[in-house]
């Protein structure tokens, strides 16, 4: 099970943590998403995914679960990430292939001997970096089989007070490990 930042209150609605745009931003989202989702025969809605992506955690919001794992299945089948007309200025997402060591976060690269020298994998295939008002947000990692984990920016964390902290417990979790065995990222 994913967790949300510590300062949520146990017990306590997740939304109720939120500062009060956030709230809105979310309201109004999960409101779109009601009256405009796409039916099991219509492509998935870039906007809709896009909107999904950049909330606190997507798969909290039963409306955002359908459309973002139908995107990740189309991308791992090859298919491009949909648009978004009414995005905005500044307002994008965008899909890349993870490439170890490069483009993959260091937590989730696996390091394997092979015959000719280290043969670099990453555990996730894609990632789909979504930028609001010209700045990156967030960066969803997905991998074929169905997994993802949201790595949000400084900027995000800071805007969403709460967010699913699964990368940065990844992130500690393994930076633990090589210290604990006395090597330096």
């Amino acid at each position: 099970m994913n967790t949300l930042h510590p300062s949520q209150v146990a017990g306590e609605s997740p939304c109720a943590q939120m500062p009060c745009g956030t709230r809105s931003l979310v309201g109004a989202l999960v409101l779109s998403l009601s009256f405009g989702a796409a039916g099991p025969a219509e492509a998935a809605d870039g906007c809709t995914v896009l909107l999904c992506l950049a909330a606190p955690s997507w798969r909290a919001i039963a409306q955002c679960v359908p459309p973002v794992r139908e995107v990740l299945r189309d991308l791992a089948r090859g298919k491009p990430f949909p648009t978004c007309a009414m995005a905005g200025a500044g307002n994008s997402a965008s899909h890349d292939w993870a490439t170890a060591p490069g483009l993959c976060p260091p937590q989730y690269t696996q390091v394997h001997e092979g015959p000719n020298g280290p043969v670099y994998t990453c555990d996730f295939s894609g990632a789909i970096s979504v930028t609001v008002q010209g700045m990156p947000f967030s960066r969803t990692w997905w991998s074929t089989g169905g997994d993802a984990v949201t790595e949000f920016s400084p900027g995000a964390k800071a805007q969403l007070g709460i967010w699913d902290t699964r990368f940065d417990d990844d992130y500690a979790t393994w930076l633990a490990r090589r210290s604990s065995i006395g090597l330096q990222y």
